[in-house]
């Protein structure tokens, strides 16, 4: 309620910790949010417990979805900024779904 207060929209998308693989819907839900907030020239934060896993899966797909990238280049120029990045092979196959489903033009 504090962050409504101040204006502060958050979506949460619920995943278990640490290897937790956010679903297809999440990963579309979660982009089309930032989406949405970015067009409105608006900052996005996007987190989980660690920042390693969940949240770079999250963002890689929006850099999926934004530079028509394939997930090993979004996984990439992620790991230049945060080389601490893990995302794992569940999360990788879930990207690439995703990823394909982009090139299909479907979001199932």
């Amino acid at each position: 309620q504090e962050w409504e207060a101040m204006g502060v929209e958050q979506l949460r998308l619920s995943t278990v910790d640490l290897t937790g693989v956010p679903t297809l819907e999440n990963l579309h839900k979660g982009v089309e949010f930032i989406l949405k907030h970015r067009a409105c020239g608006n900052s996005v934060y996007v987190h989980c417990k660690a920042g390693r896993s969940r949240s770079a899966t999250v963002v890689a797909a929006y850099l999926i979805r934004l530079h028509h990238w394939s997930p090993r280049e979004a996984i990439e120029a992620i790991a230049k900024i945060r080389p601490h990045i893990l995302i794992r092979h569940k999360q990788v196959q879930v990207l690439e779904t995703f990823h394909r489903n982009m090139i299909a033009g479907t979001t199932a």
